[in-house]
């Protein structure tokens, strides 16, 4: 049993976020992004490859290319992001057995590592990897 994400995970959030927080619109150079999340040139294209292949963000390749997050990837849960990198949390193994419980003879386990499972996989699925930005919500000064 894991219950540790990789560093390729936490860089990749940490990318996702960084290419969220820049604003501009414009692809953010490999080299650039790499420098910001503390990773190298040359790892930072595994780390991204989770995040390219199901277009949560966008790889311009050439001189005036790079990085750019897309808005399905502001949609992206933690969820979503852990099981690209890692592969999917509910796999079928049983946490004792490394295989999946036979229905009649459930390991001591099974409920409650069950229901734990569907409490986490639940709380990652409703949080964002990019927070969805505040709106202005200051009332009008002057008014009662």
């Amino acid at each position: 049993m894991r219950l540790e994400l990789s560093n390729r995970t936490h860089l990749a959030k940490l990318a996702m976020e960084q290419l969220a927080s820049d604003g501009s619109g414009q692809p953010v150079k490999g080299g650039d992004l790499a420098a910001v999340i503390g990773t190298t040139r040359h790892y930072l294209p595994q780390v991204m490859r989770p995040l390219v292949a199901p277009g949560w963000v966008a790889s311009e390749p050439g001189p005036s290319g790079g990085y750019r997050l897309t808005d399905s990837g502001r949609r992206t849960t933690l969820l979503q992001l852990i099981e690209a990198v890692e592969g999917p949390i509910v796999n079928g193994r049983c946490v004792l057995r490394g295989a999946a419980c036979p229905p009649s003879e459930p390991c001591a386990l099974h409920e409650t590592w069950s229901r734990a499972r569907s409490a986490m996989v639940a709380e990652l699925g409703a949080v964002r990897v990019v927070p969805i930005p505040a709106r202005n919500q200051n009332p009008k000064k002057g008014r009662p």
